[in-house]
């Protein structure tokens, strides 16, 4: 993959079904990018990178309320993983985050928040695909 680091000692076991590395593995720069989201918490984004930074539009979200909205990304298959984090930008254990669901090139990411309290926040959030076969 064009986008990977070689790091540290990589190899396969014998049948070659686990990989393991004596170092980071992660993504070039090149890599990642990022996007901030326009209108409100709804409104879709575009990040054709497989690593990125999403800085969430600033609208409330009210109290123990989820809200969803789309990613689009011309390198998700329907075979990968994403893993997606709060990396900034809200009160602390206020959120959760996560993959409600995923197809070739979009996934729908959900922000809800856990407290009774309503929070008007730019959330960041982190995301890394992890490429499955094609």
């Amino acid at each position: 993959m064009s986008n990977s680091i070689a790091s540290g000692v990589a190899y396969a076991d014998p049948e070659f079904t686990t990989c393991y590395a004596s170092a980071e593995i992660g993504y070039t720069a090149s890599a990642q990018g990022t996007v901030t989201q326009l209108t409100d918490k709804t409104t879709a984004v575009t990040l054709n990178k497989s690593a990125g930074r999403i800085t969430l539009n600033n609208a409330a979200l009210a109290g123990n309320t989820a809200v969803s909205f789309t990613l689009n990304n011309s390198l998700l298959s329907a075979n990968d993983t994403i893993i997606v984090n709060i990396s900034g930008g809200a009160t602390t254990g206020a959120y959760t985050t996560y993959v409600t669901s995923m197809t070739a090139g979009s996934a729908i990411l959900t922000l809800r928040n856990l407290t009774g309290t309503s929070y008007s926040e730019a959330v960041i959030l982190n995301y890394a695909i992890i490429h499955g076969a094609s």
